[in-house]
């Protein structure tokens, strides 16, 4: 059985307008990888956000999403809440804006995980911060838990975002263009960890991403969206040996593949 299963969901902005998600469906296994593919104004992030029940005002869903065999689209926001966060975790395109400059970062992670365990005390928690800040590779966890998000690089807080989505255990983690705004090589570095976390944890992952080089690195399965529909589906290898569609093949064309790039710093010993 799927541990995720998306079935003809549809998103709207008002009953008259055209959906931005229209009827889509698929599934992820426990422990795999999902790649959901698109450019800008497809309706990936879109779909994220309707599968954690975080659309904006104005928005409205129909259709069904099973995790684990409980249909999320019935829970009030009180039973959401105990599944979002906790069971799934997202991690957002721009920890900046996701991360609030007046704590620290430590502050965030361990009050992020109070908020999902009852009675755990703020030492304890702190601990937890810590823990989650090492299993990301972020050096001195200990010292840097008291530091400001301004303190750390893009990809240092895009390593925190993803501490924080650990510190749960979710069984499953949606990535929302955690590599956009960072350079190749720290890009490659992120995508390095997202595959070590899903290796080490067990945890399923769906990358939400306009670049299809992204889901090379990480995905088994791939779900290439165009206008809020499901374009073409199909194994990573199957879409980049030999994808059906027009638009895939135009999007496996048109965007700068950083697998080279990747495979020449790893070759040359760089600290990937």
């Amino acid at each position: 059985m799927s541990l995720l299963s998306v079935r003809d969901l549809t998103v709207r902005f008002g009953s008259s307008a055209p959906p931005v998600v229209d009827g889509i469906g698929f599934s992820v296994p426990a422990g795999g990888a999902l790649g959901i593919v698109g450019e800008s104004g497809s309706g990936k992030s879109m779909t994220s956000l309707a599968i954690m029940g975080l659309l904006p005002p104005g928005a409205s869903r129909t259709g069904t999403v099973f995790f684990d065999g409980q249909e999320l689209t019935a829970l009030s926001e009180r039973k959401m809440r105990e599944v979002r966060g906790n069971r799934i975790a997202m991690v957002f395109q721009d920890p900046l804006s996701s991360l609030n400059p007046y704590y620290t970062v430590g502050t965030q992670i361990a009050e992020a995980y109070r908020s999902h365990r009852s009675g755990v005390g703020r030492r304890a928690a702190r601990q937890v911060a810590i823990e989650a800040m090492e299993r990301v590779h972020i050096k001195e966890a200990g010292r840097r838990v008291d530091d400001y998000p301004h303190q750390f690089s893009g990809g240092m807080r895009q390593r925190v975002m993803i501490a924080m989505a650990l510190s749960t255990e979710p069984e499953l983690i949606i990535a929302d263009e955690p590599t956009t705004a960072l350079d190749v090589t720290v890009q490659a570095q992120i995508l390095d960890l997202l595959a070590e976390v899903r290796r080490d944890t067990g945890a399923a992952l769906i990358l939400i991403t306009h670049d299809l080089a992204v889901v090379s690195e990480v995905a088994d399965n791939v779900v290439v969206m165009r206008h809020g529909n499901v374009v073409e589906t199909g194994s990573t290898e199957q879409i980049f040996s030999d994808p059906r569609e027009a638009y895939t093949q135009a999007l496996l064309d048109a965007v700068p593949r950083i697998d080279d790039e990747i495979a020449s710093l790893r070759s040359l010993g760089g600290d990937l």
